[in-house]
């Protein structure tokens, strides 16, 4: 069983900053590419960024574009999530995924679909 741990939420004033951090554990796993999602009350689910494991490309969400910073550390086997300059609208419950499918391209990693592990989440709560 590979389980995703999501650390590093919490309350933050607009402007300010937060690292998530996502650790997998469990059996030997190895994943072609972690995300970042979020989902707000009443709202779907949202990609944030996403990073390939190998090569370390990135993507991310128009919405969190030079504010927030996706990176890995394949020996920890963990992905983090640098937030900064937080705005009140990035309020949600953070989850990170893991894909053990590849998939080329910078479409199909933004989609939740591509994910086959979830963490529980975190909140990050940002006030103005």
């Amino acid at each position: 069983q590979v389980q995703l741990v999501e650390s590093g939420g919490g309350l933050v004033q607009a402007g300010g900053s937060l690292r998530l951090s996502c650790a997998a554990s469990g059996r030997t796993f190895s994943s072609y590419a972690r995300g970042w999602f979020r989902q707000a009350p009443g709202k779907e689910r949202e990609f944030v960024a996403a990073i390939r494991w190998s090569g370390g490309s990135t993507y991310y969400a128009d919405s969190v574009k030079g504010r927030f910073t996706i990176s890995r550390d394949n020996v920890k086997n963990t992905v983090y999530l640098q937030m900064n300059s937080l705005k009140p609208e990035d309020t949600a419950i953070y989850l990170c995924a893991a894909a053990s499918t590849y998939y080329s391209g910078s479409y199909s990693y933004t989609q939740p679909a591509a994910y086959d592990y979830w963490g529980q989440g975190t909140q990050v709560t940002v006030s103005s």
